[in-house]
């Protein structure tokens, strides 16, 4: 299996710390689940994150080896406040599975 390398530079791209990269795990029914059955990870990331960026900040941040890093972009809802439309923010998702001998812990 070849693995593929991030690209040497980024042509006008941003370069962000491992904790800006990671903006919150998302903890939930269906993420728990997935961590304990698949050992897979969800997090809310950096809207210009990529890949090989997540990739690198969940090795960093948390000392695990990534076996595939997985990204959403997520659009945001229309809310209603009293008379008046509104609009959640779109954000971006990534599910991260990390190798069979690594884990990390939420709780």
């Amino acid at each position: 299996m070849t693995q593929i390398q991030p690209p040497a530079s980024p042509e006008g791209g941003i370069q962000l710390e491992a904790h800006q990269i990671l903006l919150r795990p998302l903890v939930t029914e269906k993420g728990v689940h997935r961590a304990s059955r698949n050992n897979q990870y969800a997090f809310e990331i950096h809207r210009e994150a990529t890949k090989f960026d997540v990739k690198r900040a969940v090795e960093e941040l948390f000392e695990v080896k990534v076996k595939k890093v997985r990204t959403q972009n997520r659009k945001g809802k229309l809310r209603r406040y009293k008379f008046r439309y509104g609009r959640t923010a779109d954000w971006k998702k990534a599910i991260v599975e990390l190798q069979e001998d690594h884990r990390i812990d939420f709780f």
